[in-house]
């Protein structure tokens, strides 16, 4: 149920669909998903924003997305980014 007050839904689960080495690969991503009606959040910007390097996995940034949109993130990500 939704609070209609807050219009927060207590059930809404955001999933890790990309973990990725830097910002800017992040904001592709999220552009990306974004561009197909997918909303997407952000993990682990913090620590690049203090030291602007990454050293064992400091600068990861986990790219999150609604876990209803979770299988259409995947499709969009691999038909539109390759390695």
């Amino acid at each position: 149920m939704i609070d209609k007050k807050n219009k927060k839904n207590p059930n809404l689960k955001f999933i890790e669909v990309q973990t990725v080495q830097g910002p800017v690969e992040a904001e592709v991503i999220k552009s990306l998903l974004e561009s197909h009606g997918i909303s997407v959040f952000l993990k682990g910007l913090v620590v690049q924003s203090v030291h602007a390097f990454s050293a064992d996995g400091l600068g990861k940034i986990t790219v999150l997305v609604k876990e209803e949109d979770f299988e259409t993130a995947k499709q969009v990500i691999a038909s539109n980014l390759t390695d």
